[in-house]
């Protein structure tokens, strides 16, 4: 039931394709994850009494794909923080329209303010509920995202090419599910974590220091993290030796500008629409310099349509809306506002 959509390899241009992986119920990449969880946590809590609460911060699409993947499950609340003004309409659309048991808390910050508060939360003995999180920090959410390596490579294994994934990286979830893909066998020569501004792994490669700092907004929204939390388990992964590391994976960044032209590049050359954080993967690609046996895949982590005042205004195109998206425009937004952790709390305990 989990994966019960396709994940097709678009080819874009020579050596260069795109894993889609936006054609689940809230079409992005996150149904996965917020959809096995869904059912695995159901079905453990089905016999119990107490009921749960999951506690999620979102830069954007995870906040819909929870509160879709854990709609009316038994015995299941679900509480999804994320930063006000700081995620695309359509986002907040998803996350804020279905009521029943989803509450959607809007918060006076960024999210890593919203990743904070979650965290604190899970320290705090006096928060009367079972907590569980739905973010990447929960790896239950994103080890099944290890399947689509898996599905892309049996798509283009006919290729008989190295394969190079560009991952368009936020909280590190995504990548860390390939890398885990490819301890588990997975043929892959290399991985690249592509990012907008919000650089803190592209400069601990050049530097050798891990030195968080405040993110930073950016129209590829759901990569606006200073702090990724999933980053060590990367770093676990190659026991902190940074040498091996480096010779399996690489981090760039790039600007809003430089997005905006490359969404314009593939839209020109191939008459492709890309979303921002696809546009950042595929210049992940152009920086690493494919050799002539490799094969790039960019992963487009979200149909463009959830940006769609972005993506028209960067290409001057009309961007079709489809079905999964209309039924959720024109539903009543449904918030509760709050500015600090207390807030949290004090919800939490009424």
């Amino acid at each position: 039931e989990t994966l019960s959509f396709d994940f097709p390899v678009v080819q874009i241009e020579e050596g260069v394709a795109t894993l889609e992986l936006f054609h689940g119920p809230t079409m992005a990449f996150k149904d996965v994850g917020a959809r096995f969880m869904a059912k695995c946590l159901g079905y453990f809590n089905k016999d119990k009494e107490q009921k749960i609460t999951v506690l999620v911060a979102t830069s954007g699409d995870t906040g819909g794909a929870v509160a879709r993947g854990f709609l009316g499950v038994k015995g299941v609340e679900v509480v999804i923080l994320y930063p006000r003004g700081k995620v695309s309409t359509i986002q907040e659309k998803q996350l804020t329209t279905l009521g029943q048991n989803i509450t959607a808390l809007e918060v006076d910050g960024v999210f890593d303010d919203c990743q904070e508060m979650v965290k604190t939360a899970f320290l705090d003995a006096e928060i009367d509920r079972i907590l569980t999180s739905a973010n990447s920090i929960n790896i239950a959410r994103w080890l099944p995202q290890m399947f689509y390596f898996f599905f892309a490579y049996k798509q283009v294994q006919h290729l008989n090419k190295e394969l190079i994934f560009s991952v368009p990286s936020g909280n590190f979830g995504n990548i860390c599910a390939g890398m885990m893909a490819q301890k588990l066998g997975l043929p892959v020569k290399h991985f690249i974590a592509s990012t907008n501004v919000n650089d803190t792994v592209a400069n601990y490669l050049k530097s050798g220091q891990y030195e968080p700092k405040p993110s930073v907004a950016t129209i590829s929204n759901a990569m606006d993290v200073g702090n990724p939390s999933n980053f060590i388990r990367i770093l676990e992964l190659f026991n902190k030796d940074d040498e091996q590391l480096k010779k399996l994976f690489s981090s760039y960044s790039f600007t809003d500008n430089e997005t905006r032209q490359a969404m314009k590049s593939i839209y020109k050359k191939s008459n492709y629409i890309v979303d921002p954080h696809g546009a950042v993967g595929y210049l992940g690609l152009k920086k690493h310099e494919l050799k002539a046996n490799d094969y790039g895949i960019f992963l487009e982590t979200a149909h463009p349509v959830k940006f769609l005042d972005i993506v028209e205004e960067t290409l001057g195109a009309k961007v079709a809306i489809p079905e999964q998206i209309q039924s959720v425009i024109n539903k009543e937004k449904r918030s509760i506002r709050i500015s600090s952790y207390s807030d949290l709390k004090a919800f939490l305990n009424a």
